[in-house]
């Protein structure tokens, strides 16, 4: 049996492949096949949701949205079911006509996010607020009975 020398030159990718830089069991296997394809951000478009902040007190709850670019009236903030959903919704056109040419430039942009609220919030007195790209809300909590000891029950 003799060694013949590997030619590369015939395979595009050979040099990312056989890399100190690139583990193709590693590749495969977190992104397809431990985590799931689906569960991935760049198949499931999670990269266009807003980042959001919750913060928990006592007596309140505090979130934050990521939403910068948009105006208040791009927001429509619904509390359905026990859900607390947040969508907002902006496009822009432009048209510029001259003698020679026509320029035209749109863009479009938009999210939902829905949350479901904790049994102990008071869904009545949600205030909500945007202020340079954030939009914020205040959950007021309910008081909530204290939690007696159990009581042992004694069997006859």
């Amino acid at each position: 049996m003799s060694l013949v020398k590997f030619k590369k030159k015939n395979r595009p990718f050979a040099n990312l492949v056989t890399s100190d830089f690139f583990d193709m069991e590693d590749f495969f296997d977190n992104r397809f096949w431990n985590r799931g394809m689906f569960d991935d951000d760049f198949w499931n478009g999670r990269k266009g949701e807003p980042a959001l902040n919750i913060k928990e007190t006592e007596d309140h709850f505090e979130i934050e949205l990521a939403a910068p670019g948009f105006e208040k009236k791009d927001f429509e903030v619904t509390i359905e079911n026990g859900y607390l959903n947040i969508s907002a919704e902006k496009s822009m056109k432009e048209e510029e006509k001259e003698e020679e040419y026509t320029r035209r430039e749109f863009s479009y942009k938009s999210f939902e996010r829905s949350l479901l609220l904790p049994e102990n919030v008071i869904q009545e007195d949600i205030k909500a607020r945007y202020k340079e790209g954030i939009l914020s809300f205040n959950l007021i909590k309910k008081e909530v009975a204290k939690k007696q000891l159990p009581k042992k029950v004694e069997i006859s």
